[in-house]
């Protein structure tokens, strides 16, 4: 039997693989309360938990798993862990940071106990996990200090640990790959990798999916119409400046809408020597920081992108629901996936 990195390089190479739609806007349906940000062990906790969306998977695990399985249920092939403020760093701010490990561990297994599930009901559409891993809330590139510019908040070191941390999490839970994700600071994203890489090392997993290692995917956020990180990359550079790593996938999430993403991913699509990935916001926020854009005008954009033959996975992030996935979903299966090639082919 192939394992579950040689059946995901297959199905990238047969078809566009659909990745899952926010977590975040789906949580907020559920209208939760502080008492539902807590289980026995936390009660005791005197900051306020609520709106600390990665604790519902020890809290309210039965939720997570809902919304994991409307995902798959719109056609998603990939689900993402609740895990992408599950770093002690992020955790630090409500005083949990000792509960990383536990967090990650926890939000992997719930995704997989789901995935499985849906994968055996039908093994002909396998279903995958990516373990979410989120920027961190400090950057090692900028000061948070306009009056000390040369200040950091945190460093490099300090990092690595931190997401070693996770990563060691995400593995014991079982995912099939590590999703390094809404990448504002390419310094955070290189202590990302610098931290799977050691990982990896230590527990003998090649770092090259092609010889059977745990994939690794990274997704980048233009933050503005400049087309520049908040460290100020560019796209091309932000590529450039990961490619020391077999990755998977390179692409660009969040910030922005479909439309205004256009011009960055074609940068990707041209020039990357891995699979493209991309999952915009539903459009961008209107004044009340609410997403308006429904499926039909995001799928219309997203369109565009897949007549081009630019995408090999694609999903939804701000604003984006089941609803959406099930339009995505649909409408990629009639478009064929890029192919992984293009960037050594003659122009």
């Amino acid at each position: 039997m192939p394992n579950r990195t040689e059946v995901l390089l297959q199905q990238l190479q047969k078809r566009i693989l659909i990745l899952d739609g926010a977590m975040g806007t789906m949580i907020q349906r559920y209208a939760l309360q502080e008492d539902d940000f807590r289980n026995e062990a936390l009660y005791g906790v005197k900051k306020s938990l609520k709106g600390n969306n990665d604790l519902l998977s020890l809290t309210r695990p039965e939720i997570i798993k809902e919304i994991h399985q409307a995902y798959f249920d719109a056609g998603a092939d990939i689900v993402e862990t609740n895990t992408f403020s599950s770093t002690s760093i992020a955790q630090e701010d409500y005083g949990l940071a000792d509960l990383a490990y536990q967090l990650n561990a926890e939000s992997a297994r719930l995704a997989r106990e789901v995935a499985d599930a849906c994968t055996a009901k039908n093994p002909k559409k396998p279903r995958f996990v990516a373990g979410a891993i989120g920027p961190t809330n400090r950057t090692a590139s900028l000061s948070p200090d306009v009056n000390d510019p040369g200040y950091r908040a945190i460093n490099f070191d300090q990092l690595v640990e931190a997401y070693s941390e996770q990563v060691e999490g995400l593995l014991d839970g079982g995912v099939d790959m590590l999703l390094i994700e809404t990448i504002f600071d390419t310094l955070n994203a290189k202590a990302a990798l610098f931290a799977i890489q050691e990982v990896y090392e230590k527990r003998g997993i090649p770092l090259d999916p092609q010889d059977g290692g745990i994939p690794i995917m990274v997704s980048g956020t233009i933050t503005d119409a400049s087309g520049r990180t908040l460290s100020g990359q560019t796209t091309e550079a932000f590529l450039i400046s990961l490619s020391h790593v077999p990755l998977l996938s390179i692409g660009l999430n969040c910030a922005l809408g479909a439309k205004e993403l256009r011009p960055y991913l074609k940068v990707l699509a041209e020039n990357a020597p891995y699979y493209v990935s991309v999952y915009p916001n539903a459009g961008l926020p209107n004044e009340f920081g609410k997403y308006d854009q429904g499926p039909g005008e995001m799928n219309d954009q997203l369109t565009d992108f897949l007549k081009e033959g630019w995408i090999n996975i694609l999903g939804g992030c701000c604003g984006t629901t089941p609803e959406h996935i099930a339009a995505i979903s649909n409408t990629a299966s009639k478009f064929s996936p890029r192919p992984l090639k293009v960037a050594t082919q003659e122009k």
